[in-house]
């Protein structure tokens, strides 16, 4: 007799090399990130964090955001959902610069159908994304996981090693968090969150 696992409630966490968009994407993150640091020149000494406007409309970089936003619409119909008469858009974009020390807590995007990051400048020994079960039942009732480095069905959460030119896509409902950065240079990335509505023939702004 065999036993048949059935995988209910799955999250997922999808990953593409990407970098061919470096070339355009690092001079647009840049001219952001100065015009935020002319609006604010000093930084948070608890988290000592740059964050730019939202800058998908930026035509420099429509390509990427094109990408982004229809791969984001594909991911969804894998999962699932229904996505007939639907399309995706951003609700941001925008540029996160962590300094040392600097970190993200634990989070979700409300809202969100897809969050994403796209990896930029990734020092040496920088901050790790870590990705965390979304459910609270289980990780208060788990038990101790026998391999803590490997990913199994008892893990509560899943480190991932930003790379440089690395995309990222997961669900806006999954906690995500990085931790502290203990390098000197900072880790750059875009940080994006995509939505869904009505595919009207003009949609405002729409990818």
């Amino acid at each position: 007799m065999t036993l048949e696992p059935i995988f209910c409630f799955q999250s997922t966490v999808v990953t593409v090399e990407r970098p061919d968009f470096l070339a355009s994407v690092r001079p647009v993150m840049e001219d952001y990130l100065r015009d935020s640091e002319k609006q604010n020149c000093d930084l948070n000494e608890i988290y000592p964090v740059r964050m730019t406007a939202s800058m998908h409309l930026d035509p420099r970089i429509y390509e990427f955001s094109r990408y982004i936003a229809v791969t984001s619409g594909e991911l969804l119909g894998e999962q699932g959902y229904d996505m007939r008469g639907l399309a995706t858009y951003f609700t941001e974009m925008w540029t996160q610069e962590h300094h040392k020390h600097s970190a993200m807590d634990q989070h979700v995007h409300p809202g969100a159908q897809i969050v994403g990051f796209y990896f930029v400048d990734v020092p040496d020994d920088s901050s790790v994304a870590t990705f965390h079960d979304p459910r609270p039942g289980k990780v208060q009732a788990g038990l101790r996981e026998t391999n803590m480095a490997e990913v199994t069905l008892a893990s509560n959460g899943v480190h991932l090693r930003p790379k440089q030119g690395l995309l990222v896509f997961t669900n806006g409902w999954l906690p995500h968090s990085f931790t502290r950065n203990p390098s000197n240079d900072p880790i750059r990335f875009i940080h994006f969150n995509i939505s869904v509505t009505e595919d009207t023939p003009e949609p405002a702004e729409v990818i």
